[in-house]
């Protein structure tokens, strides 16, 4: 879940490399992951909504274990096309189709050039594609979703599954070496 101030610029946080880690987990067989990126509290790490929790859960049991045809999960990154000054973004789980939640505006991205500086992206929806730019950078390699510890995010699927923060680069983030 999401807590604590929203930052002012893009920056390199370690609550964001440890939903990277728990997200590859899903590489494991028989495993599921909720995103409640979008339901925590500013002065609480656990969320109070855990009805909302539960619910998303059921979902994965429902599809997964019960084989019932269901959504259950938010858009997952899949890949990147570099299409000039701009990075098209490509999904898993985009159910129904990419929308924006509570805005007309998508927010969250920020994208980087290979100096690894990030700055906040304009972003839009393209079908079940995101397109993310900045005028600030003109050759751009990577772009970061929801990468803070209290991210401002509104990428959801047709069946209002928030998206899974993510990162297009595997550049050595912050807990790099720690032990």
């Amino acid at each position: 879940a999401n807590w604590l101030e929203v930052k002012t610029h893009p920056v390199e946080d370690e609550w964001a490399e440890l939903r990277e880690a728990q997200a590859m987990a899903l590489e494991l067989p028989n495993t599921g992951m909720v995103v409640a990126i979008d339901i925590g509290e500013v002065i609480d790490i656990h969320p109070k909504n855990k009805q909302e929790v539960g619910r998303r859960l059921a979902l994965i049991a429902k599809a997964k274990v019960y084989g019932e045809d269901i959504s259950y999960s938010g858009p997952i990154y899949k890949s990147m096309k570099i299409e000039g000054n701009k990075i098209r973004l490509q999904f898993n789980y985009t159910d129904n189709g990419l929308k924006i939640k509570d805005s007309k505006n998508l927010k969250g991205f920020a994208i980087a050039g290979k100096d690894k500086k990030f700055v906040w992206a304009e972003a839009i929806i393209e079908g079940d594609e995101v397109v993310a730019w900045s005028s600030k950078i003109k050759n751009p390699v990577s772009v970061r979703y929801a990468w803070d510890i209290n991210p401002d995010c509104n990428l959801y699927n047709g069946a209002e599954l928030p998206a899974s923060p993510f990162r297009t680069d595997d550049w050595k983030g912050i807990t790099y070496g720690k032990k």
